[in-house]
C-alpha cells in the first residue's frame, strides 16, 4: 500500500515539474498540436497557455511532492531511488523562474542528464538482475 502511495506522490512531481517550466510546456504544447494534425484538428497558438501563469505554483508543488517522496524514501525504503533521482532531474530542468533565465541551458543539461543517469542505472541493474537470473537458472539445471 506504501508503495503505490509514495509512487503516485512522485508520478505526481514529475508530472507537475513538467508543467512547470515553460519550454517543456510550450515543447509539450507543440507536440499536442502536432499530435491533433495527424488526426486532422488544426489549432493555432498554445492550447496550453493557460498553465503559464501557474508556472511557479505548480513546480513548487512539485518540489514539496518530491520532498515528502524523499522522505519517504529515507525513512521506509519504498521508494525507488531510481525514480526519486529521475524525479530530481525533471525538476531540476523545468525550473521556471525568470530570473535565471540566462543559466536555463544549464539546469536543463544538469536536469536532464540527471533523469539520464537515473533512467541508464535502472535498465542497466535490470540487466544484470536478468543476467544473474539466467546463471542461477542455467546453474540449477546442471546439477
Amino acid at each position: 500500500m506504501r508503495e503505490k502511495i509514495t509512487g503516485s506522490f512522485s508520478g505526481a512531481s514529475s508530472l507537475l515539474s513538467f508543467l512547470g517550466g515553460y519550454n517543456v510546456c510550450h515543447n509539450i504544447c507543440l507536440g499536442l498540436i502536432a499530435l491533433l494534425a495527424v488526426i486532422g484538428v488544426s489549432v493555432e497558438g498554445m492550447p496550453l497557455e493557460f498553465l503559464l501563469p501557474y508556472a511557479v505554483p505548480l513546480w513548487i508543488l512539485a518540489v514539496a511532492l518530491l520532498g515528502f517522496t524523499a522522505f519517504m524514501y529515507f525513512r521506509e525504503k519504498c521508494v525507488s531511488r531510481h525514480m526519486l533521482m529521475a524525479n530530481t532531474g525533471l525538476i531540476i530542468a523545468a525550473t521556471p523562474f525568470k530570473e535565471i533565465g540566462s543559466f536555463q541551458i544549464g539546469f536543463w543539461v544538469l536536469g536532464f542528464g540527471i533523469a539520464a543517469v537515473a533512467v541508464y542505472n535502472y535498465f542497466s541493474e535490470k540487466k544484470i538482475a536478468k543476467e544473474k537470473e539466467e546463471k542461477e537458472c542455467c546453474h540449477t539445471q546442471k546439477q
